[in-house]
């Protein structure tokens, strides 16, 4: 069993008693209690409980029947890759049912969703069980004080999961833990996600002991984003001043911008940005599945783990990170006229010099670029890292990867054949720069365009102090012996300003959201929520873009790629079906077993 936050005690009563083995549970059926031993603990059990539907979290557990990669909460491949972020990657037949998910083509048989469902489903379950077990109070041995501490944590953990579901299917069950028959379509179900939400942050404590446990803050983080996708941007407003102001993490610091690269190591997560943070983990007995195993097939042919080339940033989200030389702001509606330069189909051993052209510097934390340095595993070498760049593009994603000095604490074999793939590389399931972003957005449409402005600003500002940027190294040939202060690529980044004619009161609304869109794609791209803020904004949904927005992104971007010489035509003739393809399909699996679901439109 997968324990994913640090609650020594926890598990030593855990392990010192009754083991509820996750693997066993058959979750193609749906049955609302897990079979229980006659005599035991209440206490035992929902420490049991609960900890199973904590390690459930990053969407992974022991012995899965399906692969990690298609259940991993980062949601890699159906938020970033149909997202428009990156490509599939690997070779075009590797991995066919992601291949499906990145051309819209998926049907409900695709074995990838009902492996999501189910792990969300099993996550849920749990969260259930603990509030079966704590509502019986003293009765069960428990006391009052926590069980109602249980109570708020399974009530958080069971919005977790359910918003899961509902971005994907936004159509799916909302189970409790008095449910009881087959399960059916509930709608939309977000007054319901509202609801656990909010009685987390009612209930929870402004601190926590240990990472990766929810404080009353990470819930009405929660609650904000939930009520952004049922667009109640005036509820979301007071919830997300209190954020601002307000929130603290363990030992009462507030929460904070840390510099931009500390988010994605290893060695320096759980800091001050981490408003929730799904923890991860090595070298602790679990065959790698504690550590980041949704990410196993997420690193370069060369360089860190050397395997599989998958997740490669597209050549759309790398042209967002172009530059105006003069205010340092992106071409919102230009950036991609042209490409920028790459080593696309130039091989390692012919001469290549990177771009001359001013960008963001949060690029080269993010792509993996020919010429640049690669954390301290040394310049990226161009097509040898990269793999199969016909199908997946000359880059790769950075954000996956750990330091190579400190491989051996931060990474280990997965499962027994992926060599230092699991990775203790956390999920940022939802960071500071994201609260900040969500702010720009409701001050956007129901506050102050000014205001909106300075939140985006206050993003940007972190990516412009050069102590945050790549910078060479001190020896080429020695790339653990530190760097330079000298940039690596020409950065030029700037602020939203009515000095130099690009603040928001004076382009109004429709330009201000169009920066706030922008700015989210550019702070937490390949990240796993491209997909989602799409689809929330489309006016389909109720969103404030107007209905045929996330079509008209997605059908750009194929086009876009499509056009690309020497990029294998994988998108030739794809289409993302306006009122189809805003939604996954539901598995067929889930279909079939319980009629009372029905299927989302289009499929």
């Amino acid at each position: 069993m997968k324990t994913k936050f640090f609650a020594p005690l926890l598990v030593a009563i855990l392990l010192g008693g009754f083991n509820c083995n996750k693997s066993a549970e058959k979750i193609g059926n749906f049955n609302l209690t897990i079979p229980l031993p006659a005599a035991i603990n209440g206490r035992l059990l929902i420490d049991n409980f609960l900890l199973n539907s904590y390690g459930l979290l990053d969407g992974v557990y022991p012995n899965q029947p399906y692969s990690t990669w298609s259940t991993g909460t980062d949601n890699w491949i159906y938020g970033s890759v149909a997202g428009g972020e990156a490509h599939k990657g690997s070779v075009q037949t590797d991995q066919p049912e992601a291949a499906n998910i990145s051309t819209y083509t998926s049907q409900p048989g695709n074995s990838y969703f009902e492996a999501k469902w189910q792990a969300n489903i099993m996550g849920i379950k749990y969260a259930n069980n603990v509030l079966l077990q704590a509502a019986k109070g003293t009765s069960n041995g428990v006391s009052a004080i926590y069980a109602a501490e249980a109570t708020a944590e399974a009530r958080f953990l069971r919005g977790f999961f359910e918003l899961e579901m509902a971005k994907l299917w936004r159509n799916v069950p909302y189970i409790t833990e008095t449910s009881t028959g087959a399960l059916k379509n509930a709608g939309p179900i977000w007054l319901q996600i509202e609801g656990d939400f909010r009685y987390a942050k009612d209930n929870l404590p402004a601190t926590q002991p240990e990472p990766g446990r929810p404080n009353k803050y990470a819930a009405e983080a929660f609650l904000v984003k939930t009520l952004l996708f049922d667009h109640k941007y005036t509820a979301a407003q007071p919830l997300l001043n209190d954020l601002v102001a307000n929130g603290v993490t363990t030992g009462g610091v507030k929460y904070a911008l840390v510099p931009y690269a500390d988010n994605f190591n290893p060695s320096k997560q759980n800091n001050a940005e981490g408003v929730f943070t799904i923890q991860a983990r090595v070298h602790d007995g679990s065959n790698g599945y504690d550590g980041n195993s949704g990410d196993v097939l997420n690193f370069p042919s060369a360089g860190p783990a050397q395997c599989c080339g998958f997740f490669g940033p597209s050549f759309s989200f790398v042209n967002a990170f172009k530059t105006n030389a003069i205010t340092g702001l992106p071409f919102l509606d230009t950036y991609n006229n042209y490409d920028l330069h790459s080593d696309m189909g130039i091989t390692a051993s012919s001469p290549y010099t990177p771009t001359t052209d001013p960008i963001d510097p949060r690029l080269d934390w993010t792509a993996g670029r020919r010429g640049i340095p690669c954390l301290d595993w040394g310049i990226m070498g161009g097509d040898s890292w990269a793999r199969a760049q016909s199908s997946n593009g000359p880059y790769f994603n950075m954000k996956t990867l750990y330091y190579k000095a400190a491989q051996a604490t931060t990474s280990e074999a997965f499962g027994g054949w992926a060599t230092n793939q699991s990775t203790s590389n956390c999920y940022n399931a939802i960071r500071f720069a994201d609260v900040l972003l969500w702010a720009a957005e409701v001050e956007v449409e129901v506050g102050s365009l000014q205001k909106a402005e300075n939140y985006v600003n206050q993003v940007r500002t972190r990516a412009a102090n050069p102590a945050g940027w790549v910078h060479t190294y001190i020896d080429p040939s020695n790339p653990t012996g530190g760097f330079t202060t000298t940039p690596a690529a020409n950065y030029k980044i700037g602020l939203y300003s009515a000095a130099n004619g690009t603040g928001f009161v004076s382009g109004g609304r429709a330009y201000a959201r169009k920066a706030v869109y922008f700015e989210r794609e550019l702070e937490l791209g390949m990240e796993g929520h491209r997909f989602f803020d799409l689809q929330r904004w489309d006016g389909l949904y109720g969103g404030p873009a107007g209905a045929g927005y996330m079509a008209g992104i997605l059908n750009a971007y194929m086009a876009h790629e499509t056009a690309v010489p020497g990029f294998e035509p994988i998108y030739l003739g794809a289409k993302f079906t306006q009122n189809k393809n805003e939604l996954y399909p539901i598995p067929q699996a889930e279909i079939s077993a319980y009629l009372g679901l029905k299927q989302n439109t289009g499929y």
